[in-house]
């Protein structure tokens, strides 16, 4: 006599059967392998109507969140570290290059020139930071005339633009150029850290949880060269105390330094991005 089949077991091999001749073979396969690990959950966790009900309840709520200018979805995606995941994936990098992360919404094409060591800081509000950047491939050799964006938010937490009307146009974004040795030198001001919207059903989950909805101080960088991978990145204040518990699972160790007090008043930091060469053909991520 054989192995009683499990409801989950007979559901899933069930969906599979179905969707066996689907015009979309890799949905079906796809939708077929969720379904099953669905099954498989709501079997082990032994999931009743009250609690298919609050999920319900919760995606709706998620759904009417969602509009035009917010994507509740989106959000989740990021709290649960699916939007961390996939970037990883579809990015992956030989051993010892810098990790590749997301670019964020507020991420903007067109940002200023700027000569090495000139500030990006336009109105001047907040406490100084000099970075000494270094660019390299991965056998340790400088890689020059690589351009790097860097975009952040202010010493209050805000883009700019999120607050248009509270600082200038392109305040804190510009565009540096590395000179043969693979160096340059940004001006600008220490970031503060900032809250990924809470105030709709993901932040009330993330409250339930006991998760917190603050993101570590950091900066963004986009690196790019012909030749090398495009390099979408961080670069995280490590005395946050945030640093731990980043609701975007961005923070990685190669992505951590920490601004030093200095002596000209302000702070100062070091840090060396290593790019990985383009697959042949191409030079995007």
């Amino acid at each position: 006599m054989g192995i009683p089949q499990t409801p989950a077991r007979r559901i899933a091999d069930q969906f599979a059967d179905r969707v066996r001749n689907a015009p979309d073979r890799h949905l079906a396969e796809r939708v077929s392998r969720l379904v099953a690990a669905l099954a498989r959950l709501v079997e082990e966790e032994r999931v009743d109507r009250a609690d298919l009900r609050a999920l319900i309840r919760f995606l709706t709520e998620v759904g009417h969140a969602s509009d035009a200018r917010r994507s509740e979805w989106v959000l989740l995606a990021d709290a649960l570290g699916i939007t961390s995941l996939v970037e990883a994936q579809v990015t992956r990098r030989p051993a010892g290059a810098t990790p590749n992360t997301i670019a964020g919404p507020f991420y903007r094409t067109g940002a200023p020139k700027r000569r090495d060591g000139e500030s990006i800081s336009i109105d001047g509000l907040g406490d100084r930071l000099v970075l000494g950047l270094e660019v390299a491939d991965l056998d340790g050799e400088p890689v020059g005339g690589a351009r790097i964006e860097v975009w952040q938010a202010n010493a209050e937490g805000l883009y700019e633009n999120q607050a248009p009307d509270l600082q200038p146009e392109q305040n804190l974004r510009g565009t540096y150029t590395t000179g043969p040795d693979g160096r340059a030198l940004v001006t600008t001001v220490r970031p503060k850290g900032y809250a990924i919207p809470h105030d709709g059903p993901v932040g009330e989950l993330l409250g339930r949880l006991g998760l917190s909805p603050e993101r570590p101080a950091h900066l963004h960088f986009r690196i790019s060269r012909p030749g090398f991978q495009t390099l979408t990145t961080h670069l995280f204040d490590g005395d946050d105390p945030a640093l731990g518990a980043d609701p975007l699972f961005a923070v990685e160790p190669a992505l951590v330094t920490r601004f030093a007090p200095c002596g000209a008043g302000g702070y100062e930091a070091r840090h060396r991005f290593i790019l990985a060469r383009a697959h042949p053909g191409r030079e995007d991520a």
